[in-house]
C-alpha cells in the first residue's frame, strides 16, 4: 500500500483479532451438534449454510473471501436471531488441476534440472482469436470466465508459479507428488480462514477423493443410487477432450475455456466434379469432397460458389466411409475423434495442398439451384474455425456478397487467381429468405444501405452481419423448398436431417471457443465412450424445475440464469480416465469427475465430525469408532432416508441413531453461497442430485441459493500479470481481518461485479478504530453524564432513530444486502449519534449512550465480530457476543422523526440564509464587510397564502382524477383561468415543480394544507441549539400573520422564514458612546 503513514491503528485492531480469536476457539463456540430431541435448544431453528469447497491448489485469494464472507455474515446474523447456526467447510482436491500441475513440476525438472533453468523468455503472447466475430445461433446460457491469468500471473511454468506463492526450490520438489498438495494447501486455508473470522466447525472439514476413505465411500454410495434410479448412462457422447491426456477436459480441468462447450456443424459436402485439378489428379476415380462447416443449414438453397484461401493449408484426408474429405489439418484432428477415420484420433493424410491448388475447381453442392459452383478465392476466411472451406450464400450472408460483388467487378482480381469469367459473372444471389425489413436478399440490402464498397469493409460488414443474421433466422420465411412459407428457425433441423440421410451433409462438432487444458494441450471435440448424467431426461429436469421453484434465489436475474440453464442442459460427462478422485463403484477403470462428486456433499458434513474426528483425510480415530469399510450403501441408506431399515452391521445402533439425528436435524441446506459462474454448472447439478437422491422427500431440497458478481479490485480486474491481486493472507495483513471484512460487505451486493477499493479499507479501519476509542471515551465519561427521565424532544428522537435503524438493518440482513446493512447499521446508526450529540450540545443521557454503544456493537458484529466481540466485553458483557441476541426494537414514531427532520431541514436553512447574508455585495469596492447578525425572529406559517393553497387544491383534484399527478400542460391549462392566482402566475408553475418533486419524496402528504405537527413548538423548544449553531444572542419564534406582507407571501407551512437582525450589544454600545464623545472632544479643540 502506498501513502501509509503508519500502522499502530492497524496492529491494535490485529492484536484484538488474535486474542478474540483464541477465546473463541478456547471456548469452541462454533462447534455445533444436534441438540438432544425435546430439549429446550432443540426448539429453536437451526441454520445450515455452506459455500463451495475451494480447489486446494494454492491459497485462497480475496475473490474467494468476497463469495464466502456473504455465507459468513448471514451465519453471524442468524446467530444473533437466536437460530443454531452451523457452518462446515470442505476442501476439494478431485479432478486433473492437482494432477496436472504435479505432473508439469515433474516433467520441468526432467527436462531442466533441477533447480530448473529455464530458457529465457521472448515475450511473445498467443494472439488472440477472432472466432467470435460471427454472430452464434445458440440455445445455452454458458459462464465465459477464463482464469488462468489471473491466477497465474506472467509466470510461464509451473516452477515460477510455485515461487511466486513464496516457496523455495527445495520446498517445491515435493509438490511433483499430488498427495502433497493434499496435505499442504489445506491447512494454509484453514488457518487463513481462521484469521479471518469465520464461523466454522472445523470438526466437520475434510479433503475429497479417495484418500479420504469415508469421504470416498459416501460418493461411492451417491453413485449407486444415482445409477440404481437411472439417471446415469454409459454411451457415445460429443464432449470437450484433451488427446493429450486421453480423456474428455470438464470446466475444472481447463486453464482456458472454462464454460465452452461442443458446438454443432452441419458438414455441407459438396463433391468435386471431374476431371480433378492438377494437385487433385491423384485421386481421380475417388469421392472426393469439399466440406464446409455451417451454422445455417437451411441457407444452402443459395449457395453460389465455395471460398478458400489462397495461402491456407489443407489436406485430403481418408474418411472411414471409403470417402476423401478436403479440409485445414485442425479440423481433420477433430474429425478423428468422432468417428470419420479408420483409426481413432488418427488421421490419414492423402494429400497437403494450398487454397490456390483448388481454386477454380467445379463442385456439385447440394439444394443449390445451380448445377455446378465453383472454388473462389476469399481472403478472411479463419483458419481457426470450421473447416476452412466456406460455402458462400450471397443473398444473405454479407461478407459473401462483398466477395462476390469484387470478383464480378475486379477482372485483375480474377485474373491474379486464375478465375475464368464464366466461373463468376453468371452466379447472382438466389432469394431463398424473406427477412422483415430487408426483403429477400438481405445482404444485398444492407450492403446497400450501409454503402459497403468491398469485402475490406470489415467494420461495415461486422454491422451488417450483426444486422441481418439474427434477424434473418428468428424472423425470416423461407421462401424456397419444401420448407416454403415456414420460419427459418423452425426448419433448420429439418433441413440438416434431410442432407444427412441423403449423405449430402454429416454431423461435425467442434468447440464453441479455443479450450486449453491445464496441461496445455489444446481440445477438440470427440465421441468418448462414458458415463454421463442424463440431466436432459424430462422427469428429472421437471422434478428439478419444481425444487428451484421452492428456492430463495435473492434476485431475479439468478433465477433467470437457472431456468436458462436448465433449458439447454442435457448430458454431462461424470467419468474419466485419470485424476484425482473416487473410481466409479461399477466400473473402476473410470473416476468421477470434479463436478459430479460434489453436489449432495453437503449431507456428509452432518456427520463428517464423528467419523472423521477433525482429521481432514479421516486417517484419525473415528469417535464413534466407525471404520470406512463399515459404510456400507446400506448404512448410508439409514442415515439419509428417514423410511430406510435398520442395517445390516456391527456399528452399534445408538452410532447410527446418532449419525441419523445430526443428518435430520441440520437437513436441508438453508443457504448456499457462490459466485454466479458457478450457476451454469455446480449450482444446478447441486439441484439436480438433491431431487435424484431425495425424489419423495422435498423437505432435503435446498432452501436457498445465494449468488454474487466477481469482484474487481480497485475498479480493475484482479490479475496477478498486472499486480492487482490480493491474496486472503495479504488482505488479513494488510487490513486486518476486521478492516478486510468491512470493505468486503461495502464492495457490493448485486450479480454485477463489485468493488474492493483499498482506500475504502484503509478508511474502514480507522472508522473501527475510531468507534473503539469513543467507546473508551464514553465509559470513562459515564459517571458525569445526565441521567433521569428520557422525555426530552432530542432523547425521544434519538430513541425513535434507533429503533428505525434497527429494523432497516435487520431487512437488509435478512435480503443478504450486507452493503445496505452496513449503510443502515453502521454508517446511518453513527450519524444518528452524531446528530444526537449535536442536537444536545454535549448533553447526552447516559442510558441511551449505553443502548446505542450495545446496538451498534450488536448490528455491526455480523461483519465486524472481532472488534465488536472486544467492545462487547468493554461494556461489561460476560458472554461471547457471537451468542448474543439481536437488539429488540421499540416503536419507530415517524411523525417524531418528520418533526426532528423538518428541524434539521430548517437549520440547514438558516445557516444557508447566514452565508449569503454575510457576503460582501457585489461591485462596491472596498466596501465594509457585513455586519455579524445577533438576532432573528423565525417566521413559522400556520396555513399556505390563499394562492398557493388554490395550487395544493387543484393538484390533489387533479391526482385523484387522474391516479397521480398530471404532466404540467394539464396543470397549466386547469389553474391558468383561476382569478386568485393572475398576480402569481409567474410563481405558479415554479411552486408546482417543487410540490412534485415534494409528491416524490415524501408522497400525499405534501399537498396536505398544514403540518401534521406544531412547527412553532419545535422550534421554540429548540432555541437554545439554533442561537447555538446560528451563534446568535436570541432567536425569536412568531407566526407570519403577525408579519409584514413580504413574509406572510415568503412563508408557508414546513417553511419557515428567518430574518436576521443585528443588535449591538450592551458593552459595545458603551465603548461606542466613549468612541463619539471623544471625537466630540476632539472636533471642539480643533474649532477653538
Amino acid at each position: 500500500m502506498e501513502g501509509r503513514k503508519g500502522t499502530a491503528k492497524l496492529n491494535e485492531l490485529r492484536e484484538i483479532e488474535r486474542q478474540v480469536q483464541e477465546r473463541w476457539a478456547r471456548e469452541k463456540v462454533f462447534e455445533m451438534d444436534a441438540p438432544p430431541i425435546g430439549s429446550e435448544e432443540a426448539k429453536k431453528d437451526k441454520f445450515l449454510a455452506c459455500f463451495p469447497y475451494p480447489y486446494m491448489n494454492g491459497r485462497l485469494h480475496l475473490g474467494h473471501t468476497f463469495s464466502l464472507s456473504k455465507c459468513e455474515f448471514a451465519i453471524g446474523y442468524q446467530r444473533l436471531r437466536g437460530k443454531r447456526c452451523l457452518f462446515p467447510f470442505g476442501l476439494h482436491c478431485t479432478g486433473m488441476p492437482i494432477k496436472a500441475c504435479a505432473d508439469k513440476l515433474k516433467r520441468e525438472m526432467e527436462e531442466f534440472g533441477y533447480p530448473p533453468r529455464f530458457p529465457a523468455d521472448t515475450g511473445d503472447k498467443p494472439k488472440d482469436s477472432d472466432r467470435d466475430s460471427e454472430p452464434i445461433i445458440k440455445d445455452k446460457s454458458k459462464g465465459k470466465k477464463s482464469k488462468l491469468v489471473a491466477k497465474t500471473g506472467t509466470a510461464k511454468y509451473q516452477w515460477q508459479i510455485m515461487q511466486s506463492l513464496g516457496l523455495s526450490d527445495a520446498e517445491i520438489v515435493p509438490f511433483a507428488d499430488p498427495h502433497h498438495w493434499l496435505t499442504y494447501f489445506p491447512q494454509l486455508c484453514k488457518k487463513d480462514l481462521i484469521d479471518m473470522g469465520l464461523k466454522v466447525d472445523w470438526r466437520r472439514t475434510f479433503i475429497t477423493t479417495d484418500v479420504n476413505p469415508y469421504y470416498d465411500s459416501f460418493v461411492r454410495w451417491q453413485f449407486l443410487k444415482l445409477k440404481e434410479r437411472g439417471k446415469i448412462q454409459f454411451g457415445k457422447r460429443y464432449t470437450i477432450y484433451s488427446p493429450k491426456d486421453g480423456q474428455p477436459c470438464m470446466d475444472h480441468d481447463r486453464s482456458t475455456g472454462e464454460g465452452v462447450g461442443p458446438q454443432e456443424y452441419t458438414l455441407i459436402k459438396m463433391k468435386a466434379v471431374e476431371p480433378y485439378p492438377e494437385k487433385l489428379r491423384s485421386l481421380q476415380g475417388k469421392p472426393v469432397y469439399l466440406v464446409a462447416a455451417t451454422l445455417r443449414p437451411e441457407t444452402m438453397y443459395g449457395q453460389t460458389n465455395c471460398w478458400v484461401r489462397p495461402d491456407m493449408r489443407y489436406i485430403a484426408m481418408a474418411v472411414v466411409t471409403g470417402e476423401v474429405f478436403v479440409c485445414t489439418r485442425r479440423a481433420a484432428k477433430n474429425m478423428s475423434y468422432q468417428g470419420f477415420t479408420a483409426e481413432n484420433g488418427k488421421v490419414e493424410v492423402l494429400l497437403e495442398l494450398v487454397g490456390q491448388d483448388i481454386i477454380g475447381m467445379a463442385l456439385s453442392a447440394p439444394l443449390t439451384s445451380y448445377q455446378v459452383i465453383y472454388t473462389l478465392p476469399m481472403l478472411n476466411v479463419k483458419e481457426e474455425k470450421g473447416t476452412g472451406i466456406v460455402t458462400s450464400v450471397p443473398s444473405d450472408a454479407p461478407d459473401d456478397f462483398a466477395a462476390l460483388r469484387d470478383l464480378k467487378k475486379k477482372q485483375p482480381f480474377r485474373e491474379k487467381y486464375g478465375i475464368k469469367d464464366e466461373m463468376v459473372l453468371p452466379f447472382d444471389p438466389v432469394p431463398i429468405i424473406e427477412v422483415p425489413g430487408f426483403g429477400n436478399l438481405s445482404a444485398v440490402t444492407v450492403c446497400d444501405q450501409l454503402k459497403i464498397q468491398s469485402q475490406n469493409d470489415k467494420d461495415k460488414l461486422q454491422d451488417a452481419k450483426e444486422r441481418v443474421y439474427l434477424k434473418g433466422f428468428y424472423e425470416g420465411v423461407m421462401l424456397v423448398g419444401e420448407e416454403k412459407g415456414k420460419k427459418v428457425q423452425d426448419v433448420k433441423k429439418s433441413v440438416q436431417k434431410k442432407m444427412v440421410d441423403k449423405k449430402e451433409a454429416v454431423i461435425y462438432m467442434e468447440p464453441e471457443k479455443q479450450v486449453i487444458s491445464r496441461s496445455a494441450d489444446e481440445c477438440v471435440v470427440a465421441l468418448c465412450d462414458q458415463w454421463y448424467l442424463d440431466y436432459g431426461e424430462p422427469l428429472w429436469k421437471a422434478h428439478t424445475k419444481e425444487s428451484l421453484s421452492r428456492v430463495n434465489t435473492f434476485l431475479d436475474e439468478v433465477r433467470k440464469n437457472f431456468d436458462a440453464t436448465m433449458d439447454w442442459l442435457h448430458e454431462h460427462a461424470c467419468s474419466r480416465s485419470f485424476g484425482l478422485g473416487t473410481k466409479i463403484p461399477w466400473d473402476p477403470q473410470y473416476v468421477i469427475e470434479a463436478l459430479s462428486d460434489s453436489t449432495i456433499y453437503m449431507a456428509f458434513y452432518t456427520v463428517a465430525h464423528l467419523l472423521q474426528g477433525g482429521v481432514f483425510d479421516g486417517s484419525g480415530k473415528s469417535p464413534l469408532n466407525i471404520s470406512p469399510d463399515q459404510m456400507t450403501p446400506d448404512v448410508w441408506d439409514y442415515i439419509f432416508f428417514s423410511q430406510a431399515p435398520l442395517p445390516n452391521t456391527d456399528i452399534p445402533i445408538d452410532s447410527l441413531q446418532y449419525m441419523k439425528r445430526e443428518f435430520e436435524y441440520w437437513y436441508p441446506v438453508d443457504l448456499r453461497v457462490s459466485g454466479k459462474d458457478l450457476v451454469p454448472n455446480h449450482l444446478t447439478y447441486y439441484l439436480y442430485n438433491h431431487c435424484a437422491i431425495w425424489p419423495d422427500d422435498s423437505s432435503k431440497w435446498p432452501k436457498a441459493i445465494r449468488a454474487n458478481g466477481h469482484l474487481l479490485l480497485n475498479s480493475e480486474k484482479m490479475s496477478k500479470s498486472t499486480g492487482n491481486f490480493l491474496s486472503l493472507s495479504q488482505a488479513l495483513e494488510t487490513f486486518s481481518a476486521d478492516g478486510m471484512r468491512f470493505s468486503l460487505a461495502d464492495a457490493g451486493d448485486s450479480v454485477e461485479d463489485a468493488n474492493f477499493v483499498e482506500s475504502m479499507a484503509d478508511a474502514g479501519i480507522l472508522r473501527l478504530y475510531t468507534y473503539l476509542e469513543w467507546v473508551k471515551e464514553m465509559l470513562s465519561e459515564k459517571d458525569t453524564m445526565r441521567t433521569g427521565p428520557v422525555d426530552s424532544f432530542n432523547d425521544q428522537v434519538f430513541i425513535s432513530e434507533m429503533n428505525r435503524g434497527i429494523v432497516d438493518s435487520q431487512q437488509h440482513y435478512e435480503k443478504m444486502m450486507f452493503k445496505e446493512a452496513l449503510k443502515s447499521g453502521f454508517y446511518e446508526f453513527q450519524a444518528v449519534r452524531d446528530k444526537y450529540r449535536e442536537m444536545t450540545m454535549g448533553d447526552m443521557h447516559r442510558d441511551l449512550v449505553l443502548r446505542f454503544m450495545e446496538c451498534q456493537t450488536l448490528l455491526l458484529s455480523p461483519i465486524c465480530p472481532h472488534i465488536c466481540e472486544h467492545v462487547w466485553g468493554l461494556l461489561g458483557k460476560s458472554n461471547t457476543i457471537v451468542n448474543a441476541t439481536w437488539p429488540v426494537a421499540g416503536a419507530v414514531d415517524n411523525l417524531l422523526l418528520r418533526s426532528s427532520q423538518y428541524l434539521m431541514d430548517a437549520a440547514h436553512e438558516f445557516r444557508v440564509r447566514l452565508k449569503a447574508i454575510m457576503q460582501p455585495g457585489k461591485g462596491k469596492k472596498a466596501a465594509a464587510p457585513p455586519q455579524k447578525p445577533t438576532h432573528a425572529v423565525v417566521w413559522v406559517a400556520k396555513t399556505y397564502p390563499p394562492w398557493q393553497t388554490t395550487v395544493l387544491t387543484t393538484l390533489k383534484e387533479l391526482h385523484e382524477a387522474n391516479n397521480g399527478i398530471p404532466d404540467n400542460k394539464v396543470i397549466a391549462v386547469a389553474l391558468k383561468d383561476k382569478p386568485e392566482l393572475k398576480k402569481y402566475m409567474k410563481k405558479v408553475m415554479p411552486f408546482v415543480q417543487v410540490l412534485k418533486e415534494n409528491v416524490e419524496k415524501h408522497g400525499l402528504n405534501a399537498l396536505n394544507l398544514t403540518m401534521d405537527f406544531d412547527e412553532a413548538a419545535i422550534l421554540e423548544g429548540s432555541v437554545k441549539y439554533l442561537t447555538s449553531t446560528l451563534e446568535l444572542d436570541d432567536l425569536e419564534v412568531c407566526y407570519s400573520s403577525e408579519g409584514e406582507e413580504k413574509i406572510r407571501e415568503e412563508c408557508c407551512p414546513g417553511k419557515p422564514y428567518i430574518v436576521y437582525t443585528t443588535q449591538v450589544r450592551i458593552k459595545e454600545r458603551r465603548k461606542s458612546e466613549r468612541s463619539v464623545v471623544q471625537a466630540s472632544l476632539t472636533l471642539s479643540t480643533l474649532h477653538r
